[in-house]
């Protein structure tokens, strides 16, 4: 049978679909336009790439030269790879933590569990960028840390925590941990607890039974969070710039420097594109086990 599409189906995608076209494909087809453009002394800083002559003739002016120099300058690949393994490894640690977390308040009582993801949920409440600045006053030398440590005597010196990769993977996995906690926690939370009951009646032992039933079951919100942890990672700015040195060059201050330091738009566009197509896989991975995990 032929499926139809009613009018009031519409009225409700249309919405959506208007504020995708206006704020994502607009602005994708206007930095995308800009990534071939070359870099100019006028406002804005970029040549025509489509034009007409005075005969009204259509005009293309297309430079890959901004795609041409992200793959001969050595900076762009330094920070897309540490950006890449500085998020892998966030992702990482994010899941160790948070896989206990979410299955143990998947485990706990109807009433605990309330609160124990309101505790969860309760940095989202302030500002991301505060949160980040509060960290900032924890791990610094002068900070709480240091003087907690110094004051019992375990360290006799400040350590040396701030501009690191360290501060780098803290200040992610403090931001994005909940991210990785709340997507297990609805995928453990509906597991079937007589799946365990009848593999303990099978002899098999809690260990077994949790690598053989709950950890494949769990698949989909393992993907799920590591997807909602890993996709802003890759491309964060704010932890990187207040916490992070020189030597931590993640993409999303090489762009803020190409947009608004060098005013190079057409390479910041290239840039953007790049960076783009390197999140197409994630997202779609993330999209696929997204629309599993509703299904089921």
């Amino acid at each position: 049978m032929r499926r139809t599409w009613a009018p009031g189906r519409w009225l409700i995608i249309l919405p959506p679909l208007l504020f995708l076209v206006i704020f994502f494909l607009v602005p994708f087809a206007f930095a995308f336009k800009i990534s071939f453009a070359e870099a100019a002394p006028r406002v804005p800083p970029f040549t025509d790439v489509i034009s007409f002559t005075p005969d009204h003739h259509l005009r293309l002016a297309i430079s890959l030269g901004n795609y041409r120099y992200l793959l001969t300058d050595e900076v762009y690949g330094v920070a897309y790879l540490y950006s890449l393994r500085t998020a892998f490894f966030s992702t990482l640690i994010c899941l160790l933590l948070g896989y206990p977390m979410a299955y143990a308040i998947a485990r706990a009582r109807k009433s605990t569990q309330a609160l124990l993801l309101l505790i969860i949920m309760l940095p989202f409440w302030t500002s991301f960028l505060l949160r980040v600045y509060a960290l900032e006053g924890i791990i610094r030398d002068t900070g709480f840390l240091n003087t907690t440590l110094l004051h019992l005597g375990l360290i006799s010196q400040p350590l040396r925590i701030m501009r690191t990769s360290v501060a780098v993977y803290l200040g992610i996995i403090y931001s994005y941990l909940p991210f990785m906690v709340l997507p297990l926690f609805a995928t453990l939370e509906k597991l079937d607890p007589t799946l365990l009951e009848a593999a303990a009646d099978l002899g098999s032992t809690p260990w077994r039974a949790f690598l053989d039933i709950t950890l494949p079951l769990s698949i989909p919100g393992v993907i799920a969070g590591s997807m909602l942890v890993f996709i802003p990672a890759v491309g964060e700015f704010v932890i990187p710039s207040l916490l992070g040195g020189p030597n931590q060059l993640m993409i999303g201050r090489v762009l803020w420097d190409e947009f608004f330091g060098n005013h190079d738009w057409p390479v910041a566009s290239a840039v953007a594109i790049a960076f783009l197509l390197l999140l197409v896989g994630p997202i779609a991975i993330y999209q696929y086990y997204n629309v599993r995990q509703l299904e089921a």
